[in-house]
Order: structure tokens, then sequence, then C-alpha cells
């Protein structure tokens, strides 16, 4: 008999080994190298930010058009060579539908990144590095993702 893991998880794949601390030590280190590149290039910079959405400066649009490329080329050779995960399992990139929604919620993510100098990416390398205030972000960002799943039937999708 399989256990059901997450019932709640919309995820495609299925879960073939029970993961561990020691086994997830791996996103630990990789999520520690992620925000030091964050970091060094500037992309937690809330005056970065800024310049991007009064479109003084490229750096910004570099490395968000950058991130675009490598994930299509990426995309494309995962499906070219069909490539497994480390478990052996198939990546299965399921099709999303438009809806409505989706305007709305991308306009209101663009306007809290405007307002706050943070994206989700971001706000653990920005309270890290010492911008404590971040933290009021963080826990409206909590808060936010709290409240949609609270009121999720009742909105457009």
């Amino acid at each position: 008999m399989k256990e059901d893991i997450n019932p709640g998880c919309d995820a495609p794949n299925e879960l073939i080994q029970k993961e561990s601390f020691l086994y997830n030590i791996k996103y630990l280190i990789v999520g520690t190298l992620f925000g030091i590149v964050f970091v060094k290039a500037e992309i937690i910079s809330w005056f970065r930010i800024q310049e991007m959405f009064r479109i003084q400066s490229f750096h910004m649009y570099g490395v968000i058009g950058t991130a675009v490329v490598v994930g299509m080329i990426s995309l494309f050779v995962i499906k070219k060579l069909n490539i497994k995960t480390l478990n052996g399992e198939e990546i299965v990139i399921a099709k999303k539908p438009f809806s409505k929604g989706l305007i709305y919620g991308g306009f209101m993510f663009g306007l809290g990144w405007a307002i706050t100098g943070a994206c989700p990416g971001p706000l653990f390398a920005q309270i890290g590095s010492g911008y404590l205030v971040v933290i009021v972000t963080f826990l409206s960002a909590i808060f936010g993702t709290w409240t949609y799943g609270l009121i999720q039937k009742h909105l457009p999708h």
C-alpha cells in the first residue's frame, strides 16, 4: 500500500524515498550558496530593486533576463534528454491554464515588490545580511499566503 505523504500537494511526481535531515542537507548547502550569490550580485539590494522599478538601470533586468534564458534552456534540455531527478523520478511539468487571477496576483506581487524592495527569493538573504526591517516583509508574506489559503475558493481562478 502506498503511503500518501501529503494529500494536499498537487505535485505530479511520486516520492520514492523518505527524506531525512541528512538527506536534505544538500538543499541547505545550495540555499546558502544561492544566498551568497544574491548578496554578491546585489540582487538583494533595495536600491537596485528601486532602480529597476524606476527604469534607471539595466542591472536587475539583466539578472532576471539571464535567469529566464537559463530556465528556458534547462527545460529544453530536461525535456529533450528525458532527464530524471536524483531519486530516479520522471520530471513532469504540468500545464497551467491562464486565468484572470494571474493578472491580479502578478499586479499585487509587483506592487509589493516595488513598495518593499524585496521579493520572496532574497528575503532570507536580506535578513541574513542584517536588514532586519525585512522581517516585517517576511511576516507580511507569511500572512498574505495564509490569507490566500483562507479565501482561495472565493477568488477568480
